[in-house]
Protein backbone atom coordinates (compact mmCIF):
# COMPACT_ATOMS: atom_id res chain seq x y z
CA UNK A 1 0.00 0.00 0.00
CA UNK A 2 1.68 3.50 -0.74
CA UNK A 3 1.50 6.60 1.06
CA UNK A 4 -1.36 8.19 -0.82
CA UNK A 5 -4.03 5.52 -0.58
CA UNK A 6 -6.26 5.27 2.45
CA UNK A 7 -5.52 2.96 5.72
CA UNK A 8 -8.77 1.12 7.37
CA UNK A 9 -7.69 0.98 11.08
CA UNK A 10 -9.84 0.78 14.14
CA UNK A 11 -9.07 0.56 18.12
CA UNK A 12 -10.59 -0.39 21.25
CA UNK A 13 -13.71 1.48 22.67
CA UNK A 14 -13.27 0.44 26.41
CA UNK A 15 -15.12 0.89 29.84
CA UNK A 16 -13.12 2.44 32.38
CA UNK A 17 -15.00 0.77 34.86
CA UNK A 18 -14.54 -2.68 34.36
CA UNK A 19 -11.45 -1.93 31.62
CA UNK A 20 -13.07 -4.06 29.22
CA UNK A 21 -13.80 -2.61 25.55
CA UNK A 22 -17.42 -2.40 24.70
CA UNK A 23 -17.05 -1.23 20.86
CA UNK A 24 -14.78 -0.64 17.73
CA UNK A 25 -14.15 2.29 16.65
CA UNK A 26 -12.43 3.51 12.93
CA UNK A 27 -9.86 5.52 12.82
CA UNK A 28 -9.83 8.24 10.39
CA UNK A 29 -6.75 8.66 8.04
CA UNK A 30 -5.26 11.95 6.66
CA UNK A 31 -7.75 10.85 3.63
CA UNK A 32 -10.89 10.42 5.56
CA UNK A 33 -9.99 14.27 7.38
CA UNK A 34 -9.68 15.86 4.16
CA UNK A 35 -13.07 14.29 3.18
CA UNK A 36 -14.76 15.88 6.32
CA UNK A 37 -12.99 19.31 6.13
CA UNK A 38 -14.23 19.33 1.65
CA UNK A 39 -17.62 18.18 2.87
CA UNK A 40 -17.64 20.76 5.35
CA UNK A 41 -16.10 23.39 2.62
CA UNK A 42 -18.95 23.02 0.41
CA UNK A 43 -21.61 23.02 3.20
CA UNK A 44 -20.62 26.66 4.42
CA UNK A 45 -22.00 28.33 1.68
CA UNK A 46 -25.93 27.66 1.54
CA UNK A 47 -25.46 26.83 5.48
CA UNK A 48 -24.22 30.85 5.81
CA UNK A 49 -26.71 32.44 3.71
CA UNK A 50 -29.65 30.37 5.88
CA UNK A 51 -31.57 32.92 7.70
CA UNK A 52 -30.90 32.95 11.22
CA UNK A 53 -34.24 32.18 12.42
CA UNK A 54 -33.87 29.18 10.37
CA UNK A 55 -30.68 28.08 11.92
CA UNK A 56 -31.91 28.47 15.55
CA UNK A 57 -35.01 26.54 14.52
CA UNK A 58 -32.26 23.94 13.98
CA UNK A 59 -30.93 23.93 16.85
CA UNK A 60 -34.08 24.28 18.68
CA UNK A 61 -35.15 21.43 17.46
CA UNK A 62 -32.00 19.37 18.47
CA UNK A 63 -32.27 20.27 22.00
CA UNK A 64 -35.77 18.78 21.66
CA UNK A 65 -34.46 15.53 20.43
CA UNK A 66 -31.66 15.45 22.93
CA UNK A 67 -34.55 15.55 25.67
CA UNK A 68 -36.30 12.97 22.96
CA UNK A 69 -33.70 10.69 23.24
CA UNK A 70 -32.05 11.54 26.59
CA UNK A 71 -31.33 8.25 28.23
CA UNK A 72 -29.64 6.83 25.06
CA UNK A 73 -27.01 9.85 25.86
CA UNK A 74 -26.84 8.90 29.32
CA UNK A 75 -25.62 5.49 28.18
CA UNK A 76 -23.43 6.97 25.78
CA UNK A 77 -21.39 8.89 28.43
CA UNK A 78 -21.55 6.53 30.93
CA UNK A 79 -20.13 3.75 28.83
CA UNK A 80 -17.38 5.84 27.29
CA UNK A 81 -16.48 7.32 30.89
CA UNK A 82 -17.84 5.59 33.59
CA UNK A 83 -19.37 8.66 35.41
CA UNK A 84 -22.82 7.63 37.53
CA UNK A 85 -25.43 8.11 35.77
CA UNK A 86 -26.62 10.41 38.16
CA UNK A 87 -24.30 13.21 36.93
CA UNK A 88 -24.62 12.45 33.45
CA UNK A 89 -28.49 12.93 33.94
CA UNK A 90 -27.99 16.09 35.64
CA UNK A 91 -24.90 17.38 34.06
CA UNK A 92 -23.63 16.46 31.04
CA UNK A 93 -26.85 15.89 29.73
CA UNK A 94 -28.41 18.66 30.48
CA UNK A 95 -26.30 20.53 29.85
CA UNK A 96 -26.64 20.00 25.95
CA UNK A 97 -29.76 21.07 25.57
CA UNK A 98 -29.31 24.05 28.00
CA UNK A 99 -26.54 24.48 25.25
CA UNK A 100 -28.27 24.24 21.73
CA UNK A 101 -31.21 26.30 23.33
CA UNK A 102 -28.94 29.31 25.32
CA UNK A 103 -27.31 29.84 21.73
CA UNK A 104 -30.00 29.85 19.67
CA UNK A 105 -31.42 32.75 21.78
CA UNK A 106 -28.08 34.32 22.10
CA UNK A 107 -28.11 34.66 18.00
CA UNK A 108 -31.53 35.22 17.40
CA UNK A 109 -31.09 38.19 19.42
CA UNK A 110 -27.85 39.24 18.89
CA UNK A 111 -27.22 43.08 16.97
CA UNK A 112 -24.74 44.58 15.66
CA UNK A 113 -22.46 48.22 15.96
CA UNK A 114 -23.44 50.90 13.84
CA UNK A 115 -22.02 54.80 14.50
CA UNK A 116 -23.20 57.62 12.17
CA UNK A 117 -20.06 60.07 11.89
CA UNK A 118 -20.68 63.64 11.65
CA UNK A 119 -18.18 64.93 8.56
CA UNK A 120 -16.96 68.20 7.66
CA UNK A 121 -19.59 70.45 5.76
CA UNK A 122 -22.22 68.60 7.54
CA UNK A 123 -22.38 65.41 5.80
CA UNK A 124 -22.04 62.06 7.90
CA UNK A 125 -21.36 59.13 7.26
CA UNK A 126 -22.90 55.61 8.45
CA UNK A 127 -20.95 53.00 10.06
CA UNK A 128 -21.78 49.37 10.36
CA UNK A 129 -20.92 45.72 11.35
CA UNK A 130 -22.24 42.76 9.23
CA UNK A 131 -20.62 39.48 11.52
CA UNK A 132 -19.65 36.72 8.48
CA UNK A 133 -18.72 33.15 9.84
CA UNK A 134 -15.62 31.63 10.21
CA UNK A 135 -16.32 29.02 7.41
CA UNK A 136 -14.71 25.95 8.44
CA UNK A 137 -14.41 25.16 12.10
CA UNK A 138 -12.16 22.26 13.81
CA UNK A 139 -13.70 21.66 17.47
CA UNK A 140 -11.22 18.99 19.48
CA UNK A 141 -12.94 18.14 22.57
CA UNK A 142 -11.73 16.00 25.80
CA UNK A 143 -13.01 12.89 27.14
CA UNK A 144 -13.81 14.50 30.76
CA UNK A 145 -17.17 16.01 29.55
CA UNK A 146 -17.40 14.77 26.65
CA UNK A 147 -21.08 16.38 25.19
CA UNK A 148 -21.36 19.53 27.29
CA UNK A 149 -18.03 20.16 25.91
CA UNK A 150 -19.07 19.60 22.15
CA UNK A 151 -22.14 21.04 22.40
CA UNK A 152 -20.57 24.59 23.95
CA UNK A 153 -18.63 24.64 21.14
CA UNK A 154 -20.66 23.29 17.94
CA UNK A 155 -24.13 24.94 19.25
CA UNK A 156 -22.26 28.64 18.57
CA UNK A 157 -20.65 27.10 15.40
CA UNK A 158 -23.87 26.00 13.72
CA UNK A 159 -25.77 29.28 14.66
CA UNK A 160 -23.56 31.25 13.31
CA UNK A 161 -23.38 30.00 10.21
CA UNK A 162 -19.93 27.76 10.40
CA UNK A 163 -19.83 24.04 9.19
CA UNK A 164 -17.83 21.99 11.86
CA UNK A 165 -15.13 19.12 11.73
CA UNK A 166 -15.57 17.65 15.19
CA UNK A 167 -12.24 15.62 16.51
CA UNK A 168 -13.75 13.94 19.69
CA UNK A 169 -11.38 12.01 22.38
CA UNK A 170 -10.49 8.64 20.92
CA UNK A 171 -11.90 7.80 24.93
CA UNK A 172 -15.06 9.21 24.46
CA UNK A 173 -15.97 8.51 20.77
CA UNK A 174 -19.78 7.79 21.69
CA UNK A 175 -22.19 11.32 21.96
CA UNK A 176 -20.62 12.69 19.15
CA UNK A 177 -21.30 10.03 17.17
CA UNK A 178 -25.13 10.34 18.63
CA UNK A 179 -25.33 13.93 18.15
CA UNK A 180 -24.74 13.59 14.15
CA UNK A 181 -28.09 11.32 14.25
CA UNK A 182 -30.08 14.32 15.82
CA UNK A 183 -28.63 17.38 13.89
CA UNK A 184 -29.95 15.50 10.96
CA UNK A 185 -33.20 14.47 12.04
CA UNK A 186 -33.09 18.07 13.06
CA UNK A 187 -32.51 19.46 9.88
CA UNK A 188 -28.76 20.67 9.37
CA UNK A 189 -27.60 20.46 5.97
CA UNK A 190 -25.53 17.33 4.83
CA UNK A 191 -21.77 18.40 5.64
CA UNK A 192 -22.63 21.22 8.25
CA UNK A 193 -21.36 18.62 10.95
CA UNK A 194 -18.56 15.95 10.55
CA UNK A 195 -16.75 13.74 13.13
CA UNK A 196 -13.32 12.09 12.31
CA UNK A 197 -12.26 10.09 15.28
CA UNK A 198 -8.90 8.90 16.12
CA UNK A 199 -5.79 10.24 18.47
CA UNK A 200 -3.73 13.08 18.34
CA UNK A 201 -0.22 12.94 17.09
CA UNK A 202 0.17 11.55 13.46
CA UNK A 203 -3.21 10.56 13.70
CA UNK A 204 -6.79 12.65 13.01
CA UNK A 205 -6.11 15.20 15.43
CA UNK A 206 -2.91 16.29 13.39
CA UNK A 207 -4.32 16.02 9.81
CA UNK A 208 -7.12 18.11 11.07
CA UNK A 209 -5.39 20.92 12.58
CA UNK A 210 -2.64 21.17 9.78
CA UNK A 211 -5.16 20.84 7.02
CA UNK A 212 -5.26 24.43 4.65
CA UNK A 213 -8.88 23.92 5.08
CA UNK A 214 -9.76 24.83 8.48
CA UNK A 215 -10.56 28.21 9.12
CA UNK A 216 -10.33 28.41 12.95
CA UNK A 217 -9.60 25.68 15.64
CA UNK A 218 -11.21 25.49 19.37
CA UNK A 219 -10.05 23.11 21.73
CA UNK A 220 -10.40 22.22 25.01
CA UNK A 221 -7.64 20.22 26.75
CA UNK A 222 -4.21 20.18 28.23
CA UNK A 223 -1.92 23.05 28.05
CA UNK A 224 0.79 21.04 26.16
CA UNK A 225 -1.60 19.93 23.28
CA UNK A 226 -3.24 23.33 23.24
CA UNK A 227 0.64 25.16 22.60
CA UNK A 228 1.29 22.39 20.18
CA UNK A 229 -2.06 23.09 18.19
CA UNK A 230 -1.23 26.68 18.50
CA UNK A 231 1.98 26.02 16.59
CA UNK A 232 0.52 24.24 14.14
CA UNK A 233 -1.87 26.74 13.15
CA UNK A 234 0.34 29.66 13.34
CA UNK A 235 1.78 29.82 9.39
CA UNK A 236 -2.15 30.07 8.24
CA UNK A 237 -2.47 32.66 11.08
CA UNK A 238 -6.07 30.78 12.29
CA UNK A 239 -7.78 32.20 15.50
CA UNK A 240 -7.83 29.88 18.35
CA UNK A 241 -9.48 29.48 21.47
CA UNK A 242 -8.36 27.56 23.64
CA UNK A 243 -9.59 26.49 27.42
CA UNK A 244 -6.96 24.51 28.59
CA UNK A 245 -5.72 23.12 32.42
CA UNK A 246 -6.24 24.58 35.86
CA UNK A 247 -4.79 24.47 39.17
CA UNK A 248 -7.84 25.62 41.03
CA UNK A 249 -7.87 26.98 44.27
CA UNK A 250 -10.52 27.56 46.98
CA UNK A 251 -9.78 30.27 49.69
CA UNK A 252 -12.10 29.29 53.56
CA UNK A 253 -12.32 32.59 55.38
CA UNK A 254 -13.35 32.01 59.08
CA UNK A 255 -16.34 33.78 59.04
CA UNK A 256 -17.56 31.40 56.49
CA UNK A 257 -21.04 29.28 57.08
CA UNK A 258 -18.45 26.14 57.15
CA UNK A 259 -21.24 23.30 55.90
CA UNK A 260 -21.75 24.91 52.60
CA UNK A 261 -18.36 25.76 52.19
CA UNK A 262 -17.17 21.83 52.55
CA UNK A 263 -20.53 20.96 50.42
CA UNK A 264 -19.46 23.33 48.04
CA UNK A 265 -15.47 21.83 48.10
CA UNK A 266 -16.94 18.32 47.91
CA UNK A 267 -17.98 18.88 44.93
CA UNK A 268 -15.40 20.95 43.77
CA UNK A 269 -13.00 18.58 44.74
CA UNK A 270 -14.31 15.26 43.92
CA UNK A 271 -17.05 16.16 40.79
CA UNK A 272 -16.76 13.71 38.00
CA UNK A 273 -13.78 11.86 40.05
CA UNK A 274 -11.80 15.45 40.34
CA UNK A 275 -11.37 15.37 35.94
CA UNK A 276 -13.44 18.73 35.76
CA UNK A 277 -10.98 21.96 34.56
CA UNK A 278 -12.68 23.73 37.30
CA UNK A 279 -12.30 21.50 39.70
CA UNK A 280 -10.32 22.07 43.07
CA UNK A 281 -6.60 21.38 43.91
CA UNK A 282 -5.57 23.50 46.39
CA UNK A 283 -8.03 24.77 49.28
CA UNK A 284 -6.58 27.42 51.37
CA UNK A 285 -7.78 27.45 54.56
CA UNK A 286 -8.11 30.11 57.13
CA UNK A 287 -5.59 29.17 60.15
CA UNK A 288 -8.53 29.59 63.14
CA UNK A 289 -10.81 27.17 61.41
CA UNK A 290 -8.42 24.94 59.66
CA UNK A 291 -9.13 21.91 61.97
CA UNK A 292 -12.71 21.82 61.56
CA UNK A 293 -12.38 22.34 57.51
CA UNK A 294 -9.74 19.34 57.73
CA UNK A 295 -12.02 17.01 59.52
CA UNK A 296 -15.33 17.99 57.47
CA UNK A 297 -13.84 17.71 54.27
CA UNK A 298 -12.00 14.03 55.21
CA UNK A 299 -15.54 12.75 56.67
CA UNK A 300 -17.45 13.96 53.14
CA UNK A 301 -14.27 12.10 51.11
CA UNK A 302 -15.40 9.46 53.03
CA UNK A 303 -18.38 9.24 52.43
CA UNK A 304 -18.40 9.04 48.63
CA UNK A 305 -19.32 6.20 47.30
CA UNK A 306 -17.67 4.33 44.53
CA UNK A 307 -19.65 1.55 42.68
CA UNK A 308 -21.39 0.60 38.86
CA UNK A 309 -22.14 3.69 37.53
CA UNK A 310 -25.34 2.44 36.78
CA UNK A 311 -26.40 2.39 40.15
CA UNK A 312 -27.76 5.17 41.17
CA UNK A 313 -26.24 5.29 44.48
CA UNK A 314 -22.61 5.69 43.27
CA UNK A 315 -21.52 8.80 43.72
CA UNK A 316 -18.08 8.80 41.81
CA UNK A 317 -16.76 6.75 39.31
CA UNK A 318 -13.88 5.99 38.12
CA UNK A 319 -10.72 7.57 36.10
CA UNK A 320 -10.91 7.57 32.79
CA UNK A 321 -8.15 4.86 32.04
CA UNK A 322 -5.11 2.91 33.50
CA UNK A 323 -2.91 5.26 32.11
CA UNK A 324 -4.21 8.15 33.43
CA UNK A 325 -4.32 6.37 36.90
CA UNK A 326 -0.89 5.83 36.53
CA UNK A 327 0.14 9.36 36.23
CA UNK A 328 -2.35 10.49 39.17
CA UNK A 329 -0.71 7.67 41.45
CA UNK A 330 2.51 9.55 40.27
CA UNK A 331 1.49 12.85 42.10
CA UNK A 332 0.11 10.46 45.13
CA UNK A 333 3.88 8.70 45.45
CA UNK A 334 5.86 12.72 44.78
CA UNK A 335 3.56 13.75 47.63
CA UNK A 336 4.68 11.50 49.74
CA UNK A 337 8.10 12.10 49.05
CA UNK A 338 7.52 15.52 49.58
CA UNK A 339 6.31 14.63 53.28
CA UNK A 340 2.70 15.06 53.10
CA UNK A 341 0.50 13.37 55.57
CA UNK A 342 -2.03 11.39 53.73
CA UNK A 343 -5.56 11.86 55.28
CA UNK A 344 -7.45 9.70 53.62
CA UNK A 345 -7.47 7.57 50.46
CA UNK A 346 -3.81 7.56 48.49
CA UNK A 347 -4.53 4.31 47.20
CA UNK A 348 -6.05 1.78 44.67
CA UNK A 349 -9.52 0.81 46.21
CA UNK A 350 -11.06 -3.04 46.15
CA UNK A 351 -14.22 -3.33 44.13
CA UNK A 352 -14.99 -6.87 43.92
CA UNK A 353 -13.97 -8.64 40.53
CA UNK A 354 -16.76 -7.38 38.03
CA UNK A 355 -14.78 -3.84 38.70
CA UNK A 356 -11.21 -4.14 39.75
CA UNK A 357 -10.89 -4.00 36.02
CA UNK A 358 -11.59 -0.68 36.08
CA UNK A 359 -9.30 2.37 36.14
CA UNK A 360 -10.52 3.19 40.06
CA UNK A 361 -8.63 5.19 42.70
CA UNK A 362 -9.52 6.81 46.28
CA UNK A 363 -10.24 10.54 46.55
CA UNK A 364 -7.12 12.02 48.47
CA UNK A 365 -6.59 14.70 50.47
CA UNK A 366 -3.18 15.92 52.02
CA UNK A 367 -1.64 17.98 54.04
CA UNK A 368 2.01 18.98 54.70
CA UNK A 369 2.71 20.13 50.69
CA UNK A 370 4.18 24.05 50.02
CA UNK A 371 4.08 25.48 47.11
CA UNK A 372 7.69 24.03 46.38
CA UNK A 373 6.31 20.36 45.84
CA UNK A 374 4.86 19.90 42.42
CA UNK A 375 1.71 18.11 43.57
CA UNK A 376 0.78 21.78 44.37
CA UNK A 377 2.04 22.91 41.14
CA UNK A 378 1.54 20.76 38.32
CA UNK A 379 -1.98 19.90 37.55
CA UNK A 380 -3.24 16.20 38.50
CA UNK A 381 -7.11 15.81 37.35
CA UNK A 382 -8.01 13.47 39.85
CA UNK A 383 -10.35 13.68 43.06
CA UNK A 384 -7.21 15.68 45.00
CA UNK A 385 -6.54 18.59 46.94
CA UNK A 386 -3.80 19.83 48.96
CA UNK A 387 -4.95 21.54 52.52
CA UNK A 388 -3.23 24.56 53.35
CA UNK A 389 -3.14 26.90 56.14
CA UNK A 390 -3.39 30.46 55.84
CA UNK A 391 -3.59 33.75 58.32
CA UNK A 392 -4.27 37.11 56.29
CA UNK A 393 -6.29 38.06 53.36
CA UNK A 394 -3.39 39.10 51.56
CA UNK A 395 -1.89 35.98 52.40
CA UNK A 396 -4.40 33.91 50.82
CA UNK A 397 -4.82 35.50 47.74
CA UNK A 398 -1.23 35.62 46.96
CA UNK A 399 -1.04 31.68 47.30
CA UNK A 400 -3.96 31.57 45.36
CA UNK A 401 -2.49 33.73 42.40
CA UNK A 402 1.17 31.55 42.77
CA UNK A 403 0.26 29.28 40.02
CA UNK A 404 1.11 29.52 35.98
CA UNK A 405 -2.66 28.30 35.59
CA UNK A 406 -5.48 30.75 35.69
CA UNK A 407 -8.87 29.25 34.69
CA UNK A 408 -11.04 29.53 38.20
CA UNK A 409 -11.32 29.87 42.01
CA UNK A 410 -13.66 30.19 44.86
CA UNK A 411 -14.18 31.81 48.05
CA UNK A 412 -15.83 30.97 50.81
CA UNK A 413 -16.61 34.31 53.35
CA UNK A 414 -19.68 35.78 54.76
CA UNK A 415 -18.48 39.18 54.56
CA UNK A 416 -20.10 40.77 51.17
CA UNK A 417 -17.24 43.22 50.65
CA UNK A 418 -14.57 40.54 50.86
CA UNK A 419 -16.46 38.11 48.29
CA UNK A 420 -15.84 41.05 46.16
CA UNK A 421 -12.47 42.44 47.01
CA UNK A 422 -10.85 38.57 47.25
CA UNK A 423 -12.79 37.15 43.92
CA UNK A 424 -11.59 40.28 41.74
CA UNK A 425 -8.14 39.84 42.91
CA UNK A 426 -7.80 36.22 41.84
CA UNK A 427 -6.36 36.22 38.90
CA UNK A 428 -8.43 33.93 37.09
CA UNK A 429 -11.13 33.79 33.93
CA UNK A 430 -13.66 33.16 36.92
CA UNK A 431 -14.33 33.11 40.54
CA UNK A 432 -16.82 32.57 42.13
CA UNK A 433 -18.13 33.58 45.82
CA UNK A 434 -19.57 31.17 48.43
CA UNK A 435 -20.33 28.89 45.39
CA UNK A 436 -19.12 26.42 42.67
CA UNK A 437 -19.44 25.82 38.80
CA UNK A 438 -22.78 27.81 39.13
CA UNK A 439 -22.59 29.52 35.75
CA UNK A 440 -24.81 31.44 33.26
CA UNK A 441 -23.61 30.31 29.62
CA UNK A 442 -24.15 34.07 28.34
CA UNK A 443 -21.04 34.90 30.28
CA UNK A 444 -17.66 34.92 29.30
CA UNK A 445 -15.55 32.03 30.07
CA UNK A 446 -11.99 31.18 29.42
CA UNK A 447 -8.67 31.43 31.29
CA UNK A 448 -5.26 33.21 31.41
CA UNK A 449 -1.63 31.70 31.35
CA UNK A 450 -1.83 28.06 31.14
CA UNK A 451 -4.94 27.75 31.25
CA UNK A 452 -5.93 29.19 27.54
CA UNK A 453 -6.29 32.02 25.45
CA UNK A 454 -9.66 33.51 24.14
CA UNK A 455 -13.40 33.67 25.96
CA UNK A 456 -16.96 31.67 24.49
CA UNK A 457 -20.12 31.61 26.08
CA UNK A 458 -22.56 34.35 25.05
CA UNK A 459 -21.42 37.24 22.93
CA UNK A 460 -18.06 35.74 23.47
CA UNK A 461 -18.93 32.97 21.34
CA UNK A 462 -20.33 35.21 18.55
CA UNK A 463 -17.19 37.22 18.18
CA UNK A 464 -15.02 33.89 17.94
CA UNK A 465 -17.23 32.07 15.48
CA UNK A 466 -17.55 35.24 12.92
CA UNK A 467 -15.51 37.88 11.34
CA UNK A 468 -16.54 41.47 11.42
CA UNK A 469 -16.94 43.97 8.43
CA UNK A 470 -17.34 47.01 8.56
CA UNK A 471 -19.41 48.82 6.00
CA UNK A 472 -19.05 52.63 5.58
CA UNK A 473 -21.49 54.64 3.50
CA UNK A 474 -21.27 58.52 2.99
CA UNK A 475 -24.37 59.31 3.08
Amino acid sequence: MNASSPVNRSFENVDPATGAAHSLVHEADDHLVDRAVTAARKATGAWARTPVRDRTAVLRRAADLIEERFEEFVAAETADTGKPVAQARDLDVARAVANFRTFADVVAAAGQESFLTDLPGGHQALNYAVRKPLGVVAVIVPWNLPLPLLTWKVAPALACGNAVVVKPSDQTPGSATLLAEVLAEAGLPAGAYNIVHGFGGDSAGAHLTAHPGVDGVTFTGSSATGAHVMRTVAPRVRPVSFELGGKNAALVFADADLDEALDGLTRSVFANTGQVCLCTERVYVQRSVFADVVDGLVERARSRRLGPPRDEATTTGPLISKTHRDKVLGYLALAEQAGAKVLTGGGVPRLGPELDGGSWIEPTLWTGLTHADRPVREEIFGPVAALIPFDTEEEAAALANDTDYGLAASVWTSDLRRGHRVAQAMNVGMAWVNTWFLRDLRSPFGGVGLSGIGREGGASSLHFYTEPTNVCVHL
